[in-house]
């Protein structure tokens, strides 16, 4: 692929996000690019082919599914593909063998975010013709250029001294830390020896790699449901019991939580709601909350403390309780033998100018599944930044690529896939 037919599949992409496990026009499209290829592709295994379907996690309400499903048929892809994915079993995995030698993945995620995009006379995406047509959603964290790297990656790589098997893993579900685990507990994963992971811009301007990111904060997402007793707030107030003051309690003590001497933890009540009116005692409330730690223990930490301090919340203010654990991902490392090939290609690779050798995250990433997968099998795992200059932050309205690094994506990534299958590098 050219850089032209690059920027056209990442505009394609970009113009018609689909938030997690929504991905039906994403994945046909992504299915539709690989098999345009000149690269022999031996195995495409798409929809529940690609992952374990029991491991999906956060998936959105039934209803929706259908919508955005019925949304896709209305496109120009290819009809059979989308039936595979219905349901919300979007994603694929693609296989090249390529003679004797190690089983090498890349993992790319490819779900957008459920925002706005901007709309103005500055933004490019809205000046070009490819902002979102989906109103709502956008791709405002660069997945829409992670699919196409990966694409791009395919194409080159069977042209390049590339020896063994290449697993490229079309990921749904990111930024809900809900897919990465049903692709890490299907079968694909399991004979992989080295996999690089992937994520554009984090900051980093045009031109600049990073050959290995650590900081990844282990991340679990929990929903506490509070059941009282309604009664008139005026004239029976003492019949009542108030699930907003338990809901009130509970965020507040939240925040409390001791932070731990082995590393950075971090609480988010993000939404809280409950109650109907002014004047009625409030009979139910619910929070949504996200526990992280620089570690998986640190995490599980945060998260039995929020457990027991909802739990008493309920008790203070004689409420029923029920808690939910949704979504989590691990934390992880990369290492340091594959962050040197990552470095040492970057280098060598027109177009960079900077490369650092490491850098943090400093948030979280379902990816980690993949990684922790691979090494626990006694692989190694690494993460690779690709520098792009975003006008506005990642998941803001006004978040964009520079198309360029698309290109220093796909020859970074080729060349240390390369470079990995000859050396074969060793913890």
């Amino acid at each position: 692929m050219d850089d032209t037919e690059l920027v056209s599949l990442r505009r394609t992409l970009h113009k018609r996000p689909e938030p997690a496990w929504r991905e039906f026009y994403t994945t046909a499209t992504i299915v539709d690019a690989l098999e345009s290829l000149e690269a022999d592709i031996d195995e495409l295994y798409v929809g529940p082919d690609a992952l374990s379907g029991d491991h999906r996690l956060a998936l959105p309400p039934e209803t929706e599914l259908e919508a955005w499903y019925e949304q896709a048929t209305q496109y120009d892809v290819d009809g059979d593909v989308l039936e595979t994915l219905e349901g919300g079993y979007t994603g694929a995995v693609a296989v090249i063998e390529q003679g004797d030698g190690p089983t090498v993945g890349l993992r790319v995620d490819i779900d957008g975010l459920p925002r706005t995009e901007a709309d103005n006379g500055t933004h490019e995406p809205a000046l070009e013709g490819f902002r979102s047509e989906h109103e709502g959603a956008m791709h405002a964290c660069g997945h829409d250029a992670h699919a196409t790297i990966g694409v791009g990656v395919i194409d080159e790589i069977v042209d390049s001294d590339f020896q063994g098997t290449l697993k490229v893993f079309f990921q749904p579900a990111e930024e809900v830390i809900g897919g990465a685990k049903s692709m890490a507990k299907s079968e694909h994963i399991q004979d992989v020896e080295y996999l690089l992971a992937l994520h554009i811009g984090l900051d980093h301007p045009t031109g600049e790699i990073v050959a290995g990111i650590d900081g990844f904060l282990a991340v679990a997402h929990l929903e506490a449901t509070f059941s009282g007793e309604p009664a008139h707030a005026g004239g029976r107030p003492e019949q009542g019991r108030n699930a907003n003051q338990a809901l009130a309690a509970a965020v507040q003590n939240l925040y409390t939580i001791p932070r731990h001497s082995d590393g950075q933890t971090r609480i988010n009540a993000g939404l809280i709601e409950g109650g109907s009116a002014a004047n009625i005692i409030p009979e139910e409330s619910r929070l949504v909350a996200e526990v992280r730690g620089e570690t998986t223990e640190l995490m599980e930490y945060m998260r039995e403390h929020a457990t027991r301090i909802l739990e008493s919340a309920a008790r203070m203010h004689d409420c029923d309780l029920e808690i939910e654990l949704g979504a989590e991902a691990p934390s992880a490392t990369s290492d340091q033998a594959l962050v040197s090939i990552v470095e040492s290609v970057a280098g060598e690779t027109p177009g960079v100018d900077n490369v650092l050798e490491r850098d943090q995250l400093g948030g979280s990433e379902d990816a980690t599944f993949l990684m922790r997968e691979v090494q626990e099998n006694g692989g190694l795992a690494c993460y690779v930044g690709i520098g792009t200059d975003h006008p506005g932050g990642h998941h803001t309205s006004t978040f964009d690529v520079d198309e360029a690094s698309l290109r220093h994506g796909v020859d970074v990534v080729t060349g240390a896939l390369e470079r990995i299958s000859q050396e074969r590098p060793s913890a």
